[in-house]
């Protein structure tokens, strides 16, 4: 168990991060903007009191470190996803890494923020209440495509 923890920890750490440089370029080539992790720290940060759906998140009261917070969830929600994906798969998969079921797996991920996330900050289920639904919807399947490419790409660091 304590190998495929740590498996899990680079795999999901190596993926989230390679998620995060698709976002960087994103916006710095394209001008997409990408998702504020410091709602996600609101979001949590409301959580013991109760607060589990805001209309918007933006309209909440901030939190403090609420964006520490918001990137601790996002990579710790990475290595639970490597781990569900380990899981899965099986850990032989590091052995000889694939791309699609890592890329298939990466985008069946995007049910999370398609069913929590988007609804829990104000935006409905898959984004139907976003100023442009199909927009937010596709931003987040690239977003989340990228993450089971990047599990691909840092599954690949095993055999260095």
């Amino acid at each position: 168990m304590n190998g495929l923890l740590i498996d899990a920890l680079l795999l999901g750490v190596g993926a989230t991060a390679f998620m995060d440089i698709v976002a960087l370029l994103q916006k710095r080539l394209l001008g997409i903007p990408s998702l504020n992790y410091a709602m996600v720290g609101r979001w949590l940060g409301h959580l013991p009191n109760g607060r589990f759906i805001h209309r918007p998140i933006g309209n909440s009261a901030q939190i403090q470190a609420e964006a520490p917070l918001g990137w601790f969830a996002h990579y710790l929600i990475g290595i639970a996803f490597a781990m569900t994906f380990l899981v899965l798969v099986g850990p032989d998969w590091l052995a000889r890494p694939t791309l699609m079921p890592a890329l298939g797996f990466g985008a069946m991920t995007v049910l999370a923020p398609f069913l929590v996330l988007q609804p829990c900050l104000g935006a409905g289920i898959t984004a139907r209440k976003a100023p442009q639904p199909n927009t937010a919807r596709l931003r987040s399947l690239v977003a989340h495509s990228s993450f089971g490419f990047g599990l691909w790409i840092a599954g690949l660091g095993w055999l260095l």
